[in-house]
């Protein structure tokens, strides 16, 4: 028997992200060709459900396959107000995730980890979702360990994937665990997908730099990013903000939340994911207007930033020429 999977789509649902689960595993086949997965997507009573791009979308089945199913995904939605505030979930929705025999696999894809969450099928786990929600998402469920920047997340009964595309990565994972390695990267090749991103794969987030403060080590922060590529020490800041380096790293750390050379290293990466994007330099010449003064060095911090080497951010986010 095929392993039967029901999509649960909800109200605000995101079209994309809906079809992800059914494109993916519709395509995973064993030796013989037979399907490996049965995918029906359903709504709470059965009725169309309205999505996020103005349009509705008619759905057959209601909530009783989610019983009878041996993985339940909860399509993307977009977030209600009620419950990006405070958390507060739909409470049909929850006592529907919360009366799931416990044997069966539940899967979120970017924003609906918030409805795991409210139902408290997080509590304890490790989870993702959208870096841009992911502060919110921590705020509001603090017994869920939240990776704000990682693909997807499989935490065993638990599985929950960041936006968008990363849901094609979550699902090609859940073929490759449950069939392994050839029958997943074969599903991916029919996608036309990579087979393989790791989950532990940055989400790729833009740090915008904050607007320049006047006060504290606002003027210091300036300074210093007029001149990334320059060696840049904690003495240097110290003494460009009249400070001791004890009181000017114990300042810095509360405006800023991180250290003054973690917040230079992230700035210098910055830095560098600019230049790779938008020039041809050479991975040394952007290593050094970067200020980490050698490629070795770019590939280590980029690799424990990103999980990926200059050359390979390069290829996936660079322009073609024209």
């Amino acid at each position: 028997m095929p392993h039967r999977v029901a999509v649960l789509a909800l109200d605000a649902v995101i079209p994309f992200d809906l079809g992800i689960p059914a494109r993916v595993l519709s395509e995973a086949q064993g030796a013989g060709g037979e399907p490996l997965y049965e995918v029906v997507t359903c709504s709470l009573d059965g009725e169309p459900v309205s999505t996020n791009a103005g349009f509705s979308i008619q759905v057959p089945r209601d909530r009783s396959v989610l019983a009878e199913a041996d993985t339940v995904v909860v399509a993307t939605q977009e977030p209600s107000t009620a419950m990006l505030t405070a958390g507060e979930p739909d409470p049909e929705v929850t006592a529907v995730l919360r009366s799931l025999r416990p044997e069966i696999r539940v899967v979120s894809t970017c924003t609906s980890a918030f409805v795991l969450a409210a139902a408290g099928l997080l509590d304890g786990l490790a989870a993702t979702t959208h870096w841009a929600l992911s502060d919110r998402f921590a705020a509001l469920f603090p017994a869920v360990e939240v990776r704000p920047d990682v693909l997807f997340v499989d935490a065993g009964r638990v599985l929950t994937s960041a936006g968008a595309a990363a849901g094609i990565d979550l699902f090609v994972h859940i073929v490759r665990s449950d069939h392994g390695a050839t029958v997943a990267n074969e599903a991916a090749r029919r996608c036309v997908v990579a087979p393989w991103r790791d989950g532990g794969q940055a989400q790729f987030i833009t740090h915008p730099t904050p607007p320049g403060s006047s006060v504290g080590t606002g003027p210091t922060q300036a300074w210093a990013l007029a001149r990334l590529d320059e060696p840049l020490t904690l003495a240097d800041l110290a003494e460009h903000a009249t400070m001791t380096k004890r009181t000017f790293s114990r300042r810095f750390v509360a405006e800023v939340g991180v250290t003054p050379l973690q917040w230079l290293i992230s700035q210098r990466v910055d830095r560098a994911r600019s230049l790779l994007e938008s020039t041809d330099l050479p991975v040394e010449r952007i290593a050094t207007e970067a200020g980490f003064g050698s490629a070795t060095l770019l590939r280590q911090h980029m690799h424990a930033v990103l999980g990926v080497t200059p050359q390979r951010y390069r290829r996936t986010f660079q322009a073609p020429a024209r």
